[in-house]
């Protein structure tokens, strides 16, 4: 099905199903402990061996030698595969880094050899066995030592953000000159890790020449190709299976050294093999959102109206990686005149850095919101009021090209009458409750609106149950439910009469889990394929496909209505189709807006914060399940809490690499830490997304909400950090003059 002009009246409109608050279906599972992860994955194949990765003890160089000989002696080891006896392997799709093989160190913990055992613990043992020579070289590790001189480098996220290393608008530094109010300020943002609670695993089994991995991945599609391509096999010759995932946030877009080593170490032991990473192999093996150093400057007339804007941003990243895109929001987000954004990239030797939740926009706006509410201080105007002042209904960089729909005014405005910001001391470190220092802040939330193509198959049988089978992944996000929802709501029967079956690579392709861009492009294709089945039914049953009536489990047309599943009494009936977006989005800016509030309580002693409440209210299309819908906000909330107020993964700058690990040192919070969250969406819809009118609104959640955070300790203590994440130590000794 080719979407390439505005949604008109669909079968989705009715709103019998789609948009009502649902359970998630797969709820039941998890919360019992029965839904299948991949490394509990006993079922599939008999014999399971165990797998341990060993990562490199240095951060550059080379290895000498790589000695197994007692651990292969060990109790219980089966085999032992090492990087020196196999040649480099191709890089999968969007890795920056290596996975395996060949003698070269790019970073700390690059896989070196994987150890196969009988059991876990004998694996593990084993490993500690290894020894490795290297032949160490000095590596850059430090991004504010290299950050002078980094060229700016071209950028894309491929989740809707990105660009040229240098874009200008007009004469940005005449008009900045001339500017009678200015800011310029310089912030950064620290490396992240995704921190989910699932750790990369695999179990991996051969049969013959053909491979079959059960993994924990967000892009099925991508995953196929990618380990076709890295082992050098047959694309055909490759499953993949993953219906759950425990968390992702961009860390399993793409292949990692789990399923490379566990179908290594198969081929080796002749027995399927169960790999997982230790949690230090997860954040120094794997990926991580990139540190920032990022000046913003705005100039301004004397009524607030923005005549200037720059925005530049310094990231690092292996020399073959890209720069962080976290200037793309300021490229759409307020008007101006004359605007300049920058993307430089600093080469350094640390682990692989790529997508995490909201890349680009969620380290971009903890700065540019910061930015807005310290020049409206400098203007006298309220941030809620600056910000509607300087709103815009067009690409400010191409003004004939209109935004879709936008209503962050309404957001704005809604949010600060729920919130009850009139109330709100704009003089800082003005209230107390107690011992604390109370402020608030808010934050403006943007993301970019992507779709990508998505297929899906759907079988009526004669019982009147449609099964649905897409390689669409739910990684916590509500997957299942919403593809029940809409094929429900275009077949016209209960939830309980579909089945929904997901993340295998023999199912249709799909758009997979990341960039907003899941929930409405897979819906769209599960759209798609319905209506090929209806058409199907209709032909069946001898009714005009134009006439026929889906509701009530019955097709109905005229005074005729005939049980749906009489259609499929004589053979199932199955439909397979994709949905292909045309250029709709390039005539008219699709994003994502929102707005956040916060109040925060801050011990007048310790430098303790607290959040005390937040609201988030959002513009994101229509929402398919409003339930869902707030869960995934909320946790954003709480992660873009997290950036803001706890996590950063700790660079030891001389060696190389993330010290603090694991959950014990690098710190996150839960939603038990934040007493209230509330979530608004507005009511509205798209047509110019998808056939479904709906966006994504899973990114939205966490952009802005470290600004938000910022800007409400702020409004509480008058100490104003510009350094992430606002940890007690940069308020401490500042504090008895704000008490």
């Amino acid at each position: 099905m080719k979407f390439d002009t505005p949604a008109g009246q669909n079968p989705i409109d009715q709103l019998k199903v789609v948009g009502k608050p649902t359970d998630r279906i797969d709820g039941k599972y998890k919360t019992t402990g029965t839904a299948p992860y991949a490394y509990e994955r006993h079922d599939v194949v008999p014999n399971q061996a165990y797998g341990y990765v060993l990562g490199a003890g240095i951060s550059k160089g080379r290895v000498r030698a790589i000695h197994v000989e007692d651990a292969k002696r060990a109790p219980g080891v089966l085999a032992v595969v090492t990087t020196l006896e196999t040649p480099r392997l191709e890089r999968g799709m969007m890795n920056t880094a290596y996975l395996f093989g060949g003698d070269v160190i790019q970073h700390y913990h690059q896989a070196i050899a994987v150890v196969v055992a009988e059991t876990f613990e004998q694996a593990r043992a084993a490993a500690f066995l290894v020894e490795v020579d290297y032949a160490a070289e000095a590596g850059k590790f430090d991004l504010a030592a290299e950050a002078k001189g980094a060229p700016p480098v071209p950028s894309d996220s491929g989740e809707g953000s990105g660009g040229d290393g240098e874009e200008r608008v007009g004469d940005f530094e005449g008009a900045f000159a001339q500017a009678p109010v200015t800011l310029d300020e310089t912030y950064s943002t620290a490396d992240e890790s995704h921190a989910m609670m699932e750790p990369h695993a695999t179990v991996a089994a051969w049969d013959g020449d053909k491979l079959t991995l059960w993994t924990s991945n967000q892009m099925i599609a991508w995953g196929h190709g990618s380990v076709a391509k890295i082992l050098g096999i047959p694309k055909e010759n490759v499953r993949i299976d993953s219906p759950y995932v425990g968390g992702g946030f961009g860390g399993k877009l793409f292949v990692r050294a789990d399923a490379v080593l566990a179908a290594l170490g198969a081929k080796a032991a002749g027995r399927p093999v169960k790999v997982a990473l230790t949690r230090p192999l997860i954040a120094n093996n794997t990926t991580h959102r990139p540190a920032t150093i990022q000046r913003v400057r705005i100039g301004a007339t004397r009524d607030g109206t923005i005549t200037a804007i720059a925005h530049e941003s310094t990231s690092g990243n292996l020399p073959d990686g890209d720069p962080e895109t976290a200037v793309s929001q300021t490229k759409l987000l307020y008007a101006g005149a004359n605007r300049l954004t920058a993307m430089k990239l600093a080469h350094l030797d640390l682990p692989e850095g790529n997508a995490m939740r909201a890349p680009g926009e969620a380290p971009g706006l903890m700065v540019l919101e910061v930015a807005m509410d310290e020049m409206a201080e400098k203007l006298g105007l309220d941030p809620v009021a600056f910000r509607i002042r300087n709103d815009t209904q067009v690409d400010p960089q191409a003004p004939e090209r209109p935004f879709s729909r936008r209503d962050l005014v309404g957001c704005l405005r809604l949010g600060a009458d729920r919130f009850g910001w009139a109330k709100r001391n704009p003089r800082p470190g003005q209230v107390r409750d107690g011992q604390w220092l109370v402020g608030t802040g808010m934050a403006a939330a943007f993301r970019n609106n992507m779709v990508l193509k998505s297929g899906a198959r759907v079988r009526l049988d004669g019982a009147g149950t449609v099964t649905v089978e897409t390689d669409m992944t739910d990684i916590g996000t509500g997957s299942y439910t919403i593809i029940a929802q809409t094929a429900a709501e275009m077949m016209g029967l209960p939830l309980d009469k579909i089945v929904v079956r997901l993340g295998d690579s023999d199912f249709p392709v799909s758009s997979g889990s990341g960039g907003q861009f899941g929930a409405n492009s897979s819906t769209a294709g599960v759209y798609a394929a319905c209506v090929k089945l209806r058409e199907a039914v209709a032909q069946r049953l001898g009714i005009n496909s134009a006439d026929a009536v889906f509701a009530d489990g019955e097709v109905r047309a005229g005074n005729r209505a005939v049980p749906l599943g009489e259609a499929a009494a004589q053979g199932a009936l199955s439909a397979e189709d994709t949905i292909e977006f045309g250029d709709l989005s390039k005539k008219q800016q699709q994003s994502t807006f929102g707005a956040h509030f916060v109040e925060v309580g801050v011990d007048a002693d310790t430098a303790e914060i607290r959040v005390r409440r937040m609201l988030a209210v959002c513009a994101a299309g229509r929402i398919l399940n409003p339930k869902s819908a707030r869960s995934q906000v909320i946790g954003g909330m709480t992660m873009g809490t997290g950036a803001a107020l706890m996590e950063e993964l700790a660079v030891d700058t001389k060696r190389g690499f993330f010290a603090n690990h694991d959950l014990a040192g690098y710190e996150v919070p839960v939603h038990a830490d934040i007493p209230h969250q509330e979530v608004i969406f507005l009511d509205e819809v798209d047509p110019m997304s998808s056939p479904m009118k709906a966006k994504g609104v899973g990114e939205l959640g966490i952009c802005g909400v470290g600004a938000a955070v910022a800007n409400a300790v702020y409004n509480a203590t008058g100490i104003r950090v510009r350094d992430y994440p606002l940890t007690l130590d940069k308020f401490l000794e500042r504090m008895p003059d704000a008490a």
